[in-house]
């Protein structure tokens, strides 16, 4: 299968754009999150993305001076995926998504019901 090449400009675009696609009401009360880009994961896993903090659902517990959560998404897992620039960026709202929703405290076995998993 053949594999698409996406510049790491413009799947920084697409990430941007998937974030724009957050409804406003949902994107206000996103808090203390970094999004960023990575070519590949550190394990070397194949992970699309990764949320890495304290979900706002347990924030009582998060004290004042935290670091702000990460949301990481993985271009070259996603790329591999992916033949046409239309999957990626479908890839890419996908696991957006599905990261942003962890930051809310939604679990990996709720986004698969809902079709996000």
């Amino acid at each position: 299968m053949a594999v698409i090449d996406v510049t790491a400009d413009r799947f920084e675009e697409l990430v941007a754009d998937a974030l724009d696609g957050i409804p406003e009401e949902l994107g206000r009360l996103m808090d203390n999150v970094v999004v960023q880009v990575r070519d590949t994961s550190p394990a070397g896993n194949g992970l699309l993305g990764l949320y890495q903090g304290i979900p706002l659902t347990q924030r009582q517990e998060y004290g004042g001076l935290a670091m702000p959560d990460r949301i990481t998404i993985y271009r070259l897992p996603i790329l591999r995926r992916c033949r046409t620039e239309d999957e990626v960026r479908r890839e890419v709202q996908v696991t957006v998504v599905h990261e942003v929703a962890h930051h809310f405290g939604i679990s990996d076995k709720r986004l698969t019901e809902l079709g996000w998993g």
